[in-house]
């Protein structure tokens, strides 16, 4: 999977843009202004390739025991958020989209009603 599929698959997810609001190369894919995934570009220049997705709490450990590609990544409140290596091959193309679906609606859930009214 590359960084093109999963900006696509995000561009496509309804209210979502995609900023660089803490340097040159993070890029941060958000729904209506809030975070639901970090991409560190320069990471995937070096075939080191992460997102970093928000999760459900329990899930979140679910994930970490079950995968050695998901883990507590740096910057990020552990207990919401996984960094997924993308480049491990351990996870198919298609997880990683249920993932990236997964922390769209976690963060979808948390906003007002309001706002997700005007979603």
């Amino acid at each position: 999977m590359n960084i093109e599929q999963i900006r696509e698959h995000c561009l496509s997810k309804k209210g979502t843009t995609e900023e660089f609001p803490f340097d040159e190369h993070t890029l941060v894919f958000k729904v209506l202004g809030k975070m639901f995934v970090i991409a560190p570009l320069n990471k995937w220049e070096k075939e080191e390739a992460t997102i970093t997705l928000k999760c459900n709490p329990n899930y979140t450990i679910e994930l970490r025991e079950e995968y050695e590609s998901i883990y507590a990544g740096p910057y990020v409140s552990n207990k919401h958020w996984n960094t997924i290596s993308i480049y491990k091959g351990e996870l198919k193309p298609q997880f990683i989209i249920e993932l990236i679906d997964h922390s769209y609606d976690m963060v979808v859930k948390g906003m007002t009603k309001k706002m997700r009214t005007q979603l």
